[in-house]
């Protein structure tokens, strides 16, 4: 159901943000030219821990989540733990930005108009290690459904060029522009955003990275990892299953799942020492007559 907001409130208090909102779209800090993963990493953890417990306390218990900030998927992990009365389900990542730019490339390889490239999927991390897939792909020519490998007379293209082009398309535009994407990501939200809420066609998959619990393709659960998606009409969202996975294809999945398992690990390593290096604070009793202290710059007091 198309809506249209009736107020915008600008505000640096998550609590406030995120009261009983629907949909929750979480930035974060952008790459910069220069960055390692590891340090966009260290520099989003904290990040997202302390969004997804203010989405724990004041958000609706039914809101979807969509992670862009990077690295979306663990930040998605992360977010998802720190906010334990919400179903892990409404967490996700986007890997939308990578599923368009290979449509594009197909596209603009093959002459077919960009929104008549069908089922190609993003599996893994939106990383480099990510796999853009076109073996259930099809495109739409007239009134025919073509397989991309049909289509597509280089075959070593496929498994070569082609997924370099799209998984290393981020890092390009950061060397290009010197700063991350910008309308590319905001369209990818947009395409995403509105297959939760209004479903995908019959027959007709998209890329989320979701929790990957009880998927049928040997990725180990506790992860956010790109899957193809279908999503009916109120806004349920499954991994579709029974899709041939071919050796080349197997040992990516394991490649790009080896990279989440790893930053998993760190993430929450990284947690675990900020917290241990919090100092603690002893409380300290306030003499007759003193005058109590006045709130630190950037803290809230609130009255009854």
């Amino acid at each position: 159901m198309p809506f249209a907001p009736t107020e915008v409130t600008m505000t640096t208090n998550p609590l406030v943000t995120f009261k009983d909102v629907d949909y929750a779209i979480l930035l974060g800090m952008p790459r910069r030219e220069g960055m390692q993963r590891k340090d966009l990493l260290r520099a989003n953890v904290g990040i997202f821990k302390e969004q997804g417990d203010a989405l724990d306390r004041v958000a609706k218990k039914s809101v979807k989540v969509v992670v862009v900030g990077n690295p979306a998927n663990t930040n998605a992990l992360i977010c998802a733990h720190y906010a334990p009365s919400i179903p892990s389900r409404q967490f996700t990542a986007l890997t939308r930005l990578d599923e368009n730019r290979a449509k594009a490339q197909l596209a603009s390889c093959t002459g077919v108009a960009v929104e008549n490239v069908k089922n190609v999927c993003i599996w893994g991390n939106h990383s480099n290690t990510q796999l853009p897939d076109v073996a259930h792909g099809y495109l739409v020519a007239g009134d025919r459904e073509v397989p991309v490998a049909d289509y597509v007379a280089d075959k070593s293209y496929l498994q070569g060029e082609f997924i370099k082009t799209v998984a290393m398309r981020g890092a390009a535009i950061i060397a290009a522009r010197k700063l991350s994407s910008a309308m590319s990501a905001a369209k990818a939200v947009a395409d995403h955003v509105r297959d939760w809420h209004l479903g995908t066609p019959n027959g007709e998959f998209v890329s989320m990275a979701v929790i990957s619990d009880g998927n049928m393709y040997g990725v180990p659960p506790g992860l956010v990892y790109s899957f193809p998606v279908a999503i009916d009409k109120k806004g349920g969202h499954r991994i579709v299953s029974g899709l041939d996975v071919s050796p080349f294809a197997r040992a990516k999945l394991d490649a790009t799942t080896a990279e989440l398992q790893e930053e998993k690990r760190e993430a929450f390593d990284h947690i675990v020492h900020q917290v241990a290096a919090v100092p603690a604070v002893t409380a300290k009793p306030v003499m007759h007559g003193a005058q109590p202290a006045t709130p630190a710059q950037g803290s809230s007091v609130s009255t009854n």
